[in-house]
């Protein structure tokens, strides 16, 4: 079968790596917008967030592999997925207290036995919470969509794997998993170095597809 074929067998395992990292991250952004609210409304925030990612998830599935086979939109997804990488190193790389905060919401308990569950966050309104988590999971579903489609797009069954997977993860264990990230930060790295080598194929390969169209243009 396809999918037990060597290259297959190596996209489902960095399309793994990279859907653990992405859906870690999200989890953590979720919790942080949901830490600045009061205890009785955090739980329907990270609700409400998970949903959203969850369904934002299905929503750009159907939509981005065959967008990704129009010509130029591999190369401008590899330059995106580029911006995110950087984004990701940037957040890895910086101090982990806001970090810890939100995976105290997310888990709603005192992880670090301060006394308290997500302190030292700014206090906010419900619509200000839903509003920053509806924007980050726009942003993080697609970005999660886009290095599916990108490690695994000539492997069609890892790519509806992956997919799945990525789905089942924010709406089944998004507070596990950001307490595993947070805990093991090497696994953030991996998921990192996975999405850099997908952002990095699809911009070669984007190119090789470009390049005739814009040459033909030229001349």
């Amino acid at each position: 079968m396809e999918l037990f074929a060597p290259e297959a067998l190596a996209a489902l395992g960095q399309v793994i790596i990279a859907d653990l990292a992405l859906a870690g991250d999200n989890a953590i952004v979720i919790g942080l917008a949901a830490a600045g609210l009061p205890k009785e409304l955090r739980a329907r925030a990270i609700l409400l967030g998970i949903i959203a990612a969850t369904v934002m998830r299905i929503g750009f599935a159907l939509v981005t592999t065959q967008l990704l086979a129009v010509t130029g939109l591999l190369f401008a997804g590899g330059i995106l997925l580029l911006w995110v990488c950087w984004k990701m190193w940037r957040e890895l790389s910086t101090p982990h207290t806001a970090e810890d905060a939100g995976v105290e919401a997310l888990a709603n308990a005192d992880l670090n036995a301060d006394g308290a569950v997500a302190t030292g966050v700014p206090r906010k309104t419900f619509g200000q919470a839903a509003l920053q988590i509806v924007v980050a999971d726009v942003s993080m579903s697609l970005d999660n969509v886009l290095v599916v489609a990108g490690i695994a797009r000539e492997h069609p069954a890892v790519m509806v794997i992956g997919l799945v997977l990525s789905i089942a993860l924010m709406g089944l264990a998004a507070s596990f998993i950001a307490r595993i990230l947070s805990r093991y930060r090497w696994i953030a790295y991996l998921g990192l170095l996975v999405i850099l080598y997908a952002a990095l194929k699809m911009v070669w390969d984007g190119w090789h597809e470009l390049e005739p169209v814009l040459m033909q243009a030229m001349g």
